[in-house]
Order: structure tokens, then C-alpha cells, then sequence
């Protein structure tokens, strides 16, 4: 429910704030006084496009704050969903917009999208002006009526999930298809392909083992020219080496471990030493027997990484990447010998998909026949309630291609006058009666729309008398179920509001500005006397008033 709204220099409203209650909230007011700005303002603190042109003369900028209570599941799920909480049972949700063109939006004071803030704003508030009794002329909305009243919602975003998998199929096997002149090619390429990998015989980690490999190879010469100089410091030539001077050491060493048993450690120690040397050389020697340079491996290396860049360029950097490329190849040259066997098994599943999607279009079309003759009679029932009782409604029923709505094509059909055929509603329904239909629609989908506010802008279009006092009866009986807000200027329609709010437009010091405020009683008797008789408010009008007012239905 919509708790209060605070608006502050939108068009000619300066700063006010409006404390709204549940039950029926009429707005009334002259013409001009500011009535349509405040839905305005409703529906920029929506998020709905606004242009810049709503800041008022002489503002920077232009801010709404609307405060709600008791927000409905729909609205809780999309705040936790995408990160906003709320406290205390309360939901502040703001919009400020600037001459120079940006816009802040906030909820509980976290910053919001406008995108996001109109997605929420629809689960919010619905608002019904008069241009929205045109969504009646437009046969694509009327479908939604009866699904709504049938609760088709679960069922349809099954029969959503079916459809789009039927389509993903049908497009696959299109695709399919139509690829059957270049098979032939794609067969000789993708087998040449995977010759060419298969024949190049690639390991994992191959390039940086032959890399490694190529380097020894190049620099066989100067790893041989050190371990010769290396294998010479140890055995000598000309002069005596280290495996010799330790030799001599290791000989000393022992005689005076002979003779002082204290040196026997030092003794083993540097005879183990010798020994070790000793071995190094030895296996010196056969390092520079096993590393002559080969020119002919040296030759195959280069030959061999010379292949895999080539086939990395077309295949992919790394051995990992080419062998993927060949894995994948294969599949899709088996699929491609197997074209008639991939083909049969693809329009099975085609088939298969469009029998599950036409048994859920068919459950859907069962439903919505049932529903429709319940939809009719009703709505019906509520347009004679409102003054409509010779209207004849027709809900209308063709079969498509199923298409993302199942396969009906529904289309609402009246007849104004009895003896003529129902024809579509707009070329038949006048403006008076296209508000009385949509506000009878409203009333049957009551019941199933999770929506706590509804505001009516001018739903009393083109009605007086006994039709008005019963569009204010409807109003108020819709408003026992959740919070209805209504601007009219209909005196039988205000005066069956629980709480009335006068729209005052005032002129100081050459500046217009709008006020707003809660009438009492008499407030209340003699703005609906002014409604009635105008600026000159008679005593019959104040009697008129008080009448209407103690109404009782």
C-alpha cells in the first residue's frame, strides 16, 4: 500500500506531501489545479519515462520519495533477489531528475537502476487512465485477461520452457538442412583435417621438450669444450690434477691417523672425498663420449617443431588446443557419415518436443474456452451494474500456429445494442463506455491481481448521473480488497471516498503553486457542492452534497 508521497518542485507543485490511507482516496479539484501531476509524479517515481520538462520554473532538479507498507511477494522476492532489504514493513523508493538530464534513483536509500525501479514500480501500483482503456483495442492484451482470471500463470511459463526447447530443435534441424549441399565439402576438409593431426602423431607437452632438446643440440660443441676443460682439472695433463694432489693428501692424511688415532675422521672424510673426485671424473668421460654433437637428430628436431608451429597456426597454440580440434573434427565428421541417421534422430526429437508443447497448448486452449465463458458472464454482470445492461460480450477464439502464448488468438467483441452482431471493441465502444468496460475488467481480475494499489486517473470519462454513482460504487467495492486511489470530477463518484483530498491550484507573487490537503466533513460537503454547482455554492447544492454523502448502497 501506498503510505505517503512527498513531491517537491514537479510542474507547479512546489514542495507537498500526501499522506494516503487504504480504502477509497479521491482526488479532486478545477481543471488545471495539478490533479494529473501528481499521477505524473506517481509515475516518475515508478521509473517511468518523465520528461525534463516536468522540473518546475526556476528548480535544478526535481525529486519524489513514495513510501510503501505490506508490499505483496512478488515485490519482496525481486528486492532480495537483486540485494535490497527492507525494514521495519516499509519501502521508501526515490527518483530525483535534473535539468541536465540525470537521474537518482534509491531504494531504502541503496542506489537503483531505472530499469529496475520501473520493473518493481509494476508490481507495485497499477495505474488506469484513460489512455489505458485503449489497451482494449489492441487484441494482443486481451489474452492476458483470461489467462489472469484462470491463474494460467505456472502453466504457461511451463508451456514457455516446452515451446522455446521446440523451437531451439526445429531451428537445429532447420540449420541441418540446410547444410546438406556443403556436406560433402565439410566432409572432404574435416577428413583432410583429421589426417593431418592424426598422421602428426602430437603429445602433450612435445614443443617444450623438443625446444629443450634443439638447444642442447646447437650447443653441443661448447657443452663438450666444458666438460673436456672440467675432466682436465680433475685428471691433469702437463701438471699434476686434483684427483692426484688428493691422492697425496689422502696418503699423508693417513699417517697421522696412524700415528694420532684423533685424525681418523679427517682421514675418512677426505678419502671419501677422494673417491667422489674420482668418480666425477669417470663420469666426466662418459659425458663427453655421449656428447658429440648429431647433426642428423639435430636436422629431425628442427623438422619436427618445424610441423607443430605449422599445424599450432592452424589448429591451435598448444598441443592441448590442436588435440581438442582434432577430438571435435572427428565428432563432426562421424555426424556428417552418419547425415541420415543424425537426421532421423533430430526430427524425432523435433516431433517428440511438438507433441509436449501442443499437449500443454492444448490444456491451455481447454482452460481458457472454460474460463472465457466465465469471463463473459461476469464482465457482463459488472457492465450492467454500470449503466452498460444491453452490451453484449463476446470473448472470441481462433486457432494459430503455436506461437510463445500457446495457439489461441483472442480477441474481445461487443455489441452496444441488442439485434447487432458483437463486433471489436473499437469499432464499436465510445470513450464513456471504454472506461465503464475496463473498469468491469478490472473488477472480475480483481481477485487474482496481487497489485495492493490501483489508481484510476479520470475512469469517469464521458459518464454522469446514475452511471457515475455506480462506477463510485464499483470503486469503492474494488477499494474493501486493497488500496484504490481515484481523480475524478464526478460529485457521485467523491462522495463515497473514505478519504478526499483537495487539489487547490494558487497564484503569489506572479508564481502559481498547487496544494493539497484532506478535507473533514464539511470540506469535504462543500467541495462536492462546488463540483455540483460551481464556483457560486447554493444551499441546494450543500443540501445535494450532504445527500450524496450519506448515501448508503
Amino acid at each position: 500500500m501506498l503510505n505517503s508521497l512527498f513531491i517537491e518542485n514537479i510542474a507547479v507543485i512546489e514542495k507537498t506531501e500526501i499522506e494516503l490511507f487504504p480504502g477509497l482516496n479521491i482526488l479532486t479539484g478545477e481543471t488545471g489545479a495539478g490533479k494529473s501531476i501528481v499521477i505524473d509524479a506517481i509515475n516518475a517515481v515508478l521509473g517511468q519515462r518523465t520528461s525534463r520538462e516536468i522540473i518546475r520554473n526556476g528548480a535544478d532538479s526535481a525529486t519524489v520519495f513514495a513510501t510503501f507498507s505490506g508490499v505483496n511477494d512478488t515485490v519482496l522476492r525481486k528486492l532480495n533477489d537483486n540485494g535490497y532489504s527492507i525494514e521495519d514493513d516499509e519501502l521508501i523508493i526515490s527518483r530525483t531528475l535534473s535539468l541536465s538530464g540525470k537521474n537518482s534513483c534509491r531504494i531504502n536509500g541503496k542506489p537503483s537502476s531505472v530499469t529496475f525501479l520501473r520493473e518493481l514500480g509494476l508490481n507495485l501500483i497499477n495505474i488506469h487512465g484513460q489512455h489505458e482503456s485503449y489497451e482494449l483495442f489492441s487484441p494482443d492484451t486481451h489474452i492476458t485477461y483470461i489467462d489472469n482470471l484462470a491463474g494460467n500463470a505456472d502453466l504457461l511459463s511451463q508451456y514457455k520452457a516446452t515451446y522455446a526447447n521446440y523451437k531451439k530443435l526445429k531451428k537445429k534441424l532447420k540449420d541441418f538442412l540446410n547444410s546438406e549441399t556443403n556436406r560433402e565439402q565439410r566432409i572432404d576438409l574435416l577428413s583432410y583435417q583429421v589426417q593431418e593431426l592424426e598422421d602428426a602423431c602430437i603429445e602433450p607437452g612435445e614443443i617444450e621438450a623438443l625446444g629443450d632438446e634443439r638447444r642442447i643440440l646447437m650447443n653441443a660443441e661448447k657443452i663438450t669444450s666444458a666438460l673436456h676443460k672440467a675432466k682436465l682439472c680433475l685428471d691433469g695433463s702437463q701438471s699434476t690434477g686434483a684427483v692426484d694432489i688428493l691422492d697425496d693428501a689422502v696418503t699423508a692424511m693417513q699417517k697421522a691417523s696412524d700415528l694420532n688415532p684423533e685424525y681418523e675422521e679427517l682421514f675418512s672424510r677426505l678419502n671419501d672425498l677422494y673417491y667422489e673426485v674420482q668418480d666425477v671424473s669417470n663420469e666426466l668421460g662418459d659425458a663427453i663420449d655421449n656428447s658429440e654433437g648429431n647433426p642428423y637428430r639435430l636436422e629431425e628436431v628442427e623438422e619436427r617443431l618445424d610441423l607443430l608451429n605449422r599445424l599450432s597456426r592452424k589448429y591451435g597454440s598448444t598441443e592441448e588446443d590442436m588435440l581438442d580440434f582434432l577430438s571435435s573434427a572427428r565428432d563432426e565428421l562421424e555426424k556428417l557419415l552418419k547425415f541420415d541417421d543424425n537426421v532421423s534422430e533430430l526430427q524425432a526429437e523435433v516431433d517428440r518436443a511438438y507433441e509436449s508443447t501442443k499437449k500443454l497448448a492444448d490444456k491451455l486452449t481447454y482452460i481458457r474456452e472454460k474460463t472465457s465463458r466465465q469471463f463473459e458472464k461476469s464482465v457482463k454482470n459488472e457492465m450492467a451494474f454500470l449503466n452498460m445492461p444491453n452490451v453484449e460480450l463476446v470473448v472470441s477464439r481462433n486457432e494459430k500456429e503455436l506461437g510463445s502464448d500457446g495457439q489461441d488468438e483472442i480477441e474481445l467483441l461487443i455489441s452496444a445494442n441488442p439485434g447487432e452482431s458483437p463486433k471489436p471493441v473499437a469499432k464499436i465502444a465510445s470513450g464513456g463506455e471504454l472506461s465503464r468496460m475496463m473498469l468491469a475488467i478490472k473488477t472480475v481480475l480483481a481477485s487474482t491481481d496481487v497489485i495492493d494499489t490501483l489508481i484510476f486517473d479520470e475512469v469517469d470519462t464521458g459518464i454522469s448521473g446514475s452511471a457515475a454513482q455506480k462506477v463510485g460504487l464499483k470503486l469503492r467495492e474494488v477499494s474493501r480488497s486493497r488500496q484504490v486511489i481515484c481523480v475524478t470530477h464526478q460529485a457521485q463518484i467523491a462522495a463515497l471516498a473514505d478519504n478526499h483530498f483537495l487539489i487547490e491550484k494558487k497564484v503569489s507573487d506572479g508564481r502559481t503553486y498547487t496544494d493539497i490537503k484532506l478535507l473533514d466533513f464539511d470540506g469535504r460537503k462543500h467541495e462536492l457542492a462546488r463540483i455540483i454547482d460551481g464556483v457560486n455554492i447554493t444551499d441546494t447544492a450543500l443540501a445535494h452534497a450532504q445527500e450524496l454523502m450519506n448515501y448508503k448502497d
